[in-house]
């Protein structure tokens, strides 16, 4: 089960459409689905395995214009069925983020007009 440290960080919910990449295949995988400074909801036609890790990639718009291409390594948690059809969710915790991204995660996150989980 996921501990509660992960869960009382503030969510951000993606409006935009964000790709998340896996940089081993170079794959879309699914979108965004919200991000926090600890972890991420992606939504998903292809479940990744649970408990697994992985490497991934997107970009990040940022607060007065431009993107950051985040690359993390994240450990999904959990995975549940959405309810369109063939999707899923996938909720996983940031494993490895470099310095810069998440001052960039953090910019993204408290950026005025966000809508939050």
């Amino acid at each position: 089960m996921t501990s509660p440290e992960f869960r009382r960080a503030r969510r951000r919910r993606a409006i935009e459409r964000i790709d998340v990449i896996d940089t081993m295949t170079g794959a879309v995988i699914g979108q965004l689905g919200n991000l926090s400074e600890s972890g991420l909801l992606l939504t998903t036609s292809t479940p990744p395995r649970e408990d697994a890790l992985y490497q991934w990639r997107f970009n990040l718009p940022q607060p007065g214009g431009g993107a950051a291409t985040i690359e993390c390594g994240a450990q999904v948690l959990w995975l549940d069925r959405a309810s369109a059809s063939g999707q899923f969710w996938a909720g996983a915790r940031f494993i490895l983020l470099p310095k810069p991204a998440q001052e960039a995660v953090n910019a993204w996150i408290e950026a005025p007009g966000g809508e939050y989980e």
